[in-house]
């Protein structure tokens, strides 16, 4: 249930028999053949396909994110750290103001977790009333076992992300490409250099039928998730 489908009303109505709510945080970054709104694309899907058919309201995703690294690729906007986590922490504190007292963080950006879980642990510990959680897709240990069951390397720009119908913006190449590691701590140029295209490596992309399986598995995952915060 998107936020920009309701009124003030509807929200007043569904806070009255519950008080659950997803929050996705994502990150406006190069992912070399694939959108540069990938992080938030790929979450707001899954988050959709959860939550729909529960009538749960999305919150308007936060686009940009903390990726300060890949600001040597033209497209990516990286924000500061405390830009982020300033907004991450107004946007929760009005959702706990209002009433919705058991919220779902979809984080779509790795870029982002470490001030992310940091801050959401701060504002549990001050709101003993609410229930904050996390979730990151690609993390989740079923999707990890997923890929590893498909035989597939999972990592930034790869197979992992090329969506068909929702991240490839255009033609994307076949095979695969040496698998990378890039140093904590490299400057931007430096980054660039060494990705060229972007990707970190690995399979370009897989089949059809290998992504749908990757997409529901995340799914599943957050449903999960999701119900363990129960109702209100």
């Amino acid at each position: 249930m998107l936020w920009e489908n309701l009124n003030w009303m509807d929200v007043e109505t569904y806070l009255q028999h519950d008080d659950r709510v997803v929050f996705i945080t994502g990150c406006v970054e190069q992912h070399s053949h694939l959108s540069l709104l990938t992080d938030v694309t790929v979450p707001l899907a899954m988050a959709r396909a959860v939550c729909d058919p529960r009538g749960i309201p999305i919150v308007p995703p936060l686009v940009f994110g903390i990726t300060p690294y890949f600001k040597a690729f033209p497209g990516t906007l990286s924000v500061r750290v405390e830009t982020f986590a300033a907004m991450v922490r107004d946007v929760l504190e009005a959702l706990l103001s209002q009433g919705f007292h058991r919220i779902l963080v979809s984080n779509g950006h790795g870029g982002n977790s470490g001030t992310l879980f940091a801050l959401m642990g701060e504002i549990a510990g001050a709101h003993p009333e609410a229930t904050l959680r996390a979730f990151e897709w690609w993390t989740d240990p079923s999707v990890v076992a997923y890929a590893a069951s498909v035989g597939l390397e999972p990592t930034h720009a790869n197979w992992l992300e090329n969506f068909a119908t929702l991240t490839r913006v255009g033609p994307v190449p076949g095979g695969e490409k040496p698998l990378l590691e890039v140093p904590r701590g490299m400057a931007p140029e430096s980054v660039r250099a060494l990705l060229q295209d972007g990707s970190y490596g690995g399979p370009w992309q897989a089949s059809d039928a290998v992504m749908k399986g990757l997409f529901d598995t995340a799914v599943t995952a957050m449903e999960e998730v999701l119900e363990d915060l129960g109702s209100g």
